[in-house]
């Protein structure tokens, strides 16, 4: 990878979002109307130019291992079972059994029911416990509902939370309803740390994306996260970039550093890895590590072990040769 470079899609100025985190500047709504529109084209086109990016050898497994540190490999299916959610734990724990080198994943992403279940399986192995909350994945419910939820998923051991904002509000202009929410959901965290999900496949143009990033953070995420992955479409790289750069802003206007989590319908080792080169020359290398950067994913870790393994071997290995997530 070659060192960050700027990218050509608009951004604020540092002063201008110093201004706009200032709640003497008036409004949140007047606020968040004078974050700089995103230019699209610069965006699909910074896009189109890393995805042909190419990683050989040593720095392809290098790469391949950072992916599957930062996983948070997920379940959250109405037919979820406690079995299945050991099982998942176990595999988070040991990717390939056998295989020391190859490194846990970063967190388990369950509903808040099987907190303490995967709690308990995960002991000390250092993967963490997510938890969805806030009624997820359409978070349409009462507030009070919301943070007896999040309370609870907190008491039985996650150290994530995973929240939804509310789209609707958004959608409707009430900035300061959606904001207001994710402050009280952070104090209802206590120390777990809380990532902010946009579902940006409702949130309709880029511009909407990067306007609800800067909502997300001044309020308080220590993660803003593309999407709950039950709808289409869902994370993409075009939507990460447009986070990243509000990410680098408001790091550069605050001081604050605040992690990034693209989820749904990554699948592949390479779509993978393209993530990490987009991350990498938005971010730089502070961001390459799983504190502040994380995949939500079901599928993506088998695909990640067997690329691994037919860089490590030269062969590549059957699809059977994995257990099913």
């Amino acid at each position: 990878m070659t060192s960050p470079t700027v990218p050509v899609a608009a951004r604020d100025t540092a002063s201008e979002l110093v201004r706009a985190l200032d709640p003497r500047a008036g409004s949140l709504g007047s606020v968040l109307g004078r974050v700089t529109p995103v230019d699209a084209v610069g965006v699909q086109e910074r896009v189109a130019s890393l995805q042909k990016r190419s990683i050989k050898k040593a720095s392809k497994v290098w790469a391949l291992n950072l992916a599957i540190s930062m996983i948070d490999l997920t379940t959250l299916e109405g037919k979820d079972t406690s079995g299945k959610v050991r099982a998942l734990c176990a595999k988070g724990m040991r990717p390939l059994p056998g295989d020391p080198s190859v490194p846990h994943v970063a967190a388990i992403c369950v509903y808040p029911t099987f907190v303490a279940e995967a709690k308990a399986a995960l002991g000390a192995s250092g993967v963490k416990v997510a938890s969805v909350a806030t009624a997820f994945p359409s978070g349409q419910t009462f507030l009070d509902v919301k943070l007896a939820e999040v309370r609870a998923a907190k008491a039985a051991g996650a150290d994530e939370i995973d929240m939804v904002i509310d789209r609707g509000a958004f959608l409707a202009g009430q900035y300061g309803r959606v904001f207001d929410e994710i402050v009280a959901v952070k104090e209802a965290c206590g120390d777990a740390h809380l990532k902010v999900i946009l579902e940006t496949g409702e949130l309709g143009t880029f511009d909407n994306v990067r306007r609800a990033s800067v909502l997300a953070m001044a309020a308080g995420a220590d993660f803003i996260k593309t999407s709950t992955g039950k709808i289409q479409p869902a994370a993409t790289l075009p939507v990460t970039l447009v986070m990243l750069e509000a990410i680098r802003d408001f790091e550069r206007a605050t001081g604050r550093i605040v992690g990034m989590k693209p989820a749904g319908g990554i699948r592949t080792a390479k779509e993978a890895i393209q993530y990490l080169v987009v991350l990498y020359e938005t971010l730089g290398p502070r961001w390459m590590t799983p504190d502040l950067f994380r995949f939500g994913a079901s599928s993506l870790l088998n695909d990640v072990l067997m690329q691994l393994e037919k860089e490590r071997t030269g062969a590549y290995q059957r699809p059977d040769h994995f257990s099913l997530d």
